[in-house]
């Protein structure tokens, strides 16, 4: 793992981690790894439900290719090209994909991999279900004991009257599955039972889900790259705060809109308690999901500064989304250095599959 390359050093000063590279790669590694993509009907990045990490290919063959013999990339159409692929057994399946749908057969790429014992990166079937259904994520984190909001699940017309509303307001309302802030915007706040009932029904009428209502939280919000270890399986978490402007309601919320457009701003966590208080969080919390490999988790605090898990992405994005800022400010990472980090990291933690 390209992390063993680094050295630590830490400043009195400033309190905080600094990582040093050295020694980065020289000689090609004589592994062939296959770059997995799938066909996007919807048109270059769209969204897609399957693709839990959109990759630049490309860029990424480009990069692999000056570390390892022998990198390609795979363009799976159909059931006979996931057929083919596990019969030239790659020694590692690059690849961002959670699942494919051939016709009505549901095939998930990671559990079919470990299959035919073919090395992959990220996390397998279990923990994607458990972290894509934030309900059901919150609810094994609440088993762990590991502190996360009061919530429920709600849809239209299930709550009559505002008694039966569970916790108390203010709630924060967003869908119960999906990622990158879909569905969240400056209406997510609500403060009444007028606001809940609109809230709960937009959702459902413009992406078809069911709601999770939390309790509102106004402290600082952190999102924490976490890495695993190739051999030993330690965790090693990278936190990074985010700061959002106030919106036309007066509250910090990052939403679709912020996100797409990047208006957020994305700082390295200088104090020393609040970063060993969040990556205990977030590793506790990936450990509890079933997480492998990478992942990222974010975190809200209360208004009295106690860290609370929000909902945690075990296939982070990594072109310019928080995994990424995490690499950077944390460790001090080009794109470049992730890209081998992730890759290497496949290689050696998998090695059991192919034994």
């Amino acid at each position: 793992m390209i992390i063993k390359d680094i050295k630590i050093k830490k400043t009195s000063k400033k309190n905080i981690l600094l990582f040093k590279r050295k020694n980065i790669y020289s000689i090609k590694v004589d592994k062939r790894i296959e770059i997995l993509i799938v066909p996007n009907p919807k048109g270059k990045n769209a969204h897609q439900d399957n693709v839990g990490i959109i990759l630049e290919e490309d860029k990424i063959l480009k990069i692999l290719s000056k570390r390892y013999k022998k990198v390609s990339i795979a363009n799976i159409k159909n059931k006979n090209d996931l057929q083919k692929l596990v019969k030239r057994k790659p020694d590692l399946v690059f690849s961002g994909v959670k699942y494919f749908l051939f016709g009505k057969e549901k095939i998930w790429l990671n559990d079919y991999l470990e299959m035919y014992k073919i090395p992959y990166i990220a996390s397998s079937k279990s923990a994607l279900d458990n972290e894509s259904d934030k309900n059901k994520a919150k609810k094994i984190i609440r088993l762990a004991k590991i502190k996360t909001a009061d919530f429920f699940t709600t849809y239209p017309n299930e709550h009559l009257e505002a008694k039966s509303i569970p916790i108390s307001f203010p709630l924060f309302i967003k869908p119960v599955k999906g990622g990158d802030s879909r569905g969240i915007d400056s209406s997510s706040i609500v403060n009444n039972f007028d606001s809940f009932k609109k809230k709960v029904l937009e959702i459902k009428e413009k992406h078809n889900l069911n709601s999770i209502a939390e309790t509102y939280l106004t402290g600082r919000e952190y999102s924490v790259g976490i890495f695993e270890e190739s051999i030993t399986g330690i965790l090693r978490a990278l936190p990074v705060e985010i700061i959002v402007k106030k919106n036309i309601n007066g509250h910090n919320i990052l939403d679709f809109n912020v996100k797409k457009n990047d208006e957020e701003k994305v700082i390295a966590v200088k104090d020393i308690k609040i970063f060993n208080e969040i990556s205990k969080l977030a590793k506790q919390s990936f450990k509890a999901l079933g997480g492998k490999s990478l992942g990222r988790i974010d975190i809200m605090m209360n208004d009295k500064g106690i860290p609370y898990f929000m909902e945690a992405n075990l296939m982070p994005g990594l072109r310019k989304g928080y995994f990424y800022r995490a690499c950077v400010l944390n460790l001090g990472m080009t794109y470049e250095d992730m890209i081998f980090t992730i890759a290497n990291t496949g290689l050696s933690s998998n090695l059991n599959i192919k034994n």
